[in-house]
């Protein structure tokens, strides 16, 4: 008898569970939200990141004027360097390969 009751136990556990994850993933664990809720915390969303962003803006240091001008002319030295270089080796490639050739 007791046998009889563990088998009906056991039989009836797995259907018990199926029905329990259907209706978890129905449900999925979140309640329905009204509409105008979810308009709100979306325009809150995009006031809080602009309200932020203001802070943020507001700690960064600003380069002075002299930093900015010795920049850009270490940047424009350093790019007139790497083009001059760029032409002699591509001119030193273009003759080495016009004497293979024998063009």
């Amino acid at each position: 008898m007791a046998d009889k009751k563990a088998v009906n136990n056991a039989a009836a556990k797995p259907e018990e569970a199926k029905t329990e994850k259907k209706a978890k993933k129905a449900d999925n664990g979140k309640k329905k939200v009204p509409f105008t809720t979810k308009v709100k915390n979306f325009f809150g969303r995009i006031i809080k990141y602009f309200r932020d962003t203001k802070s943020e803006l507001k700690k960064v240091v600003w380069p002075s004027k002299k930093d900015i001008r010795t920049n850009t002319i270490t940047v424009l030295v350093v790019v007139a360097i790497a083009a001059v270089s760029l032409i002699l080796i591509d001119l030193a490639f273009g003759g080495i390969i016009q004497l293979l050739i024998g063009a």
